[in-house]
């Protein structure tokens, strides 16, 4: 699942002629603590509440805090889960999306990040998931799917995405068990770039902080 198809164009977005108390107030309003910043359409970087609440002047324009704005954001045609990353790893509120020539198409909350990575991986039924990365013609679902059937488990569910641009393909496989560290070795050692992964064992992983994230945030 792409960045694209989970954004939403609901949320406001602020320009640069803005003045600190206006952004503070859209903040308040949408229940927010980070909005997007333009430069005209081009996005500019994410302002958080934090860095309005220190400045000296309400009336100030947002221009006049340049240097506090992050460049955190993600692409249309990023995966979902690196926007659960950032925003996990960043503390962050929203993500927003842009495009290639840096517009801004749309934000995704934080929230909705969990309520879209809870479905897309059926977190209420037994199984883990696998994203795989590699060249689009050496994608082989008989293979694949032979190297999971080895460590006796069954995929039950598998998506791609091609990017034209690259070449790339990646390819989303839910597993029927959550102990998938054979499954990984196996993928590793085929030479395999496994991208994200999610299962019970305690694994390093870069995104092992989101899937705690995920699990807290359904025990609610």
């Amino acid at each position: 699942m792409l960045t694209r198809e989970v954004l939403s164009q609901h949320l406001p977005s602020l320009h640069l002629h803005d003045k600190v108390y206006q952004a503070l107030q859209l903040m308040n309003d949408n229940q927010i603590t980070h909005l997007p910043v333009l430069d005209g359409e081009k996005f500019a970087g994410l302002l958080s509440e934090d860095d309005l609440l220190q400045a000296e002047n309400d009336h100030a324009p947002l221009s006049s805090l340049e240097q506090s704005f992050s460049s955190f954001a993600v692409r249309e045609e990023d995966h979902f889960l690196k926007a659960v990353q950032l925003a996990a790893d960043n503390g962050l509120s929203l993500v927003p999306v842009i495009n290639e020539e840096n517009e801004l198409t749309g934000t995704v909350t934080y929230t909705e990040l969990l309520r879209h990575a809870a479905a897309f991986m059926s977190l209420n039924e037994p199984g883990g998931l696998i994203v795989l990365e590699l060249p689009s013609n050496q994608y082989s679902f008989n293979e694949i799917s032979k190297l999971v059937e080895t460590n006796d488990a069954q995929i039950t569910q598998l998506n791609t995405h091609n990017d034209a641009e690259t070449g790339m393909m990646q390819v989303t496989i839910r597993i029927n068990k959550t102990e998938i560290s054979d499954i990984l070795a196996t993928f590793q050692r085929y030479e395999y770039n496994v991208k994200y992964f999610f299962g019970e064992e305690q694994y390093a992983n870069e995104l092992r902080s989101n899937y705690d994230n995920l699990m807290n945030y359904l025990k609610i």
